[in-house]
């Protein structure tokens, strides 16, 4: 089992990384989005917690940034129906702590924001999982953090990928700060529409 994979970042790509390692042997890591927008420029020091997905076709290994994410992927795909892409996916969209806390809640509409994620792959989830959570760490309602969120799935609604809507939320708070659902989901348009402009 490969836990933890620490060296230099050799690769950077949409959705996955290489890291190489002090030895010299380079490791490709497929990421959470949310990840690769902290990670740094290629030649600068990473460090990654892993997790390896073992299958008949071969094997992959997922990366993130704590280890409390990975515990949260893990759990997902155990699920009836999660696999490895779409667990990365919802670790994509929102944060492991937001995740955790729709599961608890049942919160179907903030799982079904997620690119792949239909009414009944919710359903089920939640059914699975929602009495097994109690090891992991659930965020706590906050403004800013529900704010962003909303935001985020309503650009997701309207046919924005999950990747660039929240990228666009990040790049409008960042010019900003805080701000209602309303007013962050306006920026974040303009980023969309006009590369800022408003």
């Amino acid at each position: 089992m490969i836990a933890l994979l620490s060296g230099t970042l050799a690769v950077k790509e949409a959705d996955r990384v290489v890291v190489r390692t002090p030895s010299g042997v380079g490791y490709e890591c497929f990421v959470p989005t949310r990840v690769l927008a902290d990670l740094p420029r290629p030649g600068q020091p990473v460090e990654l917690h892993t997790s390896l997905v073992v299958r008949e076709d071969g094997q992959t290994l997922y990366g993130f940034a704590t280890a409390e994410e990975r515990r949260v992927f893990q759990r997902l795909i155990q699920a009836t129906g999660v696999g490895p892409k779409l667990a990365l996916a919802m670790l994509s969209l929102h944060p492991s702590e937001r995740l955790v806390r729709s599961i608890r809640e049942r919160d179907i509409a903030a799982l079904v924001a997620v690119p792949g994620v239909g009414k009944k792959t919710a359903e089920r989830l939640v059914l699975e999982l929602a009495d097994k959570t109690d090891d992991l760490v659930a965020e706590q309602a906050a403004p800013v953090s529900t704010a962003s969120d909303a935001a985020t799935q309503a650009l997701v609604r309207l046919g924005y990928g999950a990747p660039e809507a929240d990228d666009a939320v990040r790049r409008a708070l960042a010019q900003e700060g805080r701000r209602d659902t309303a007013d962050l989901l306006k920026a974040a348009l303009a980023f969309l529409v006009g590369g800022g402009r408003r």
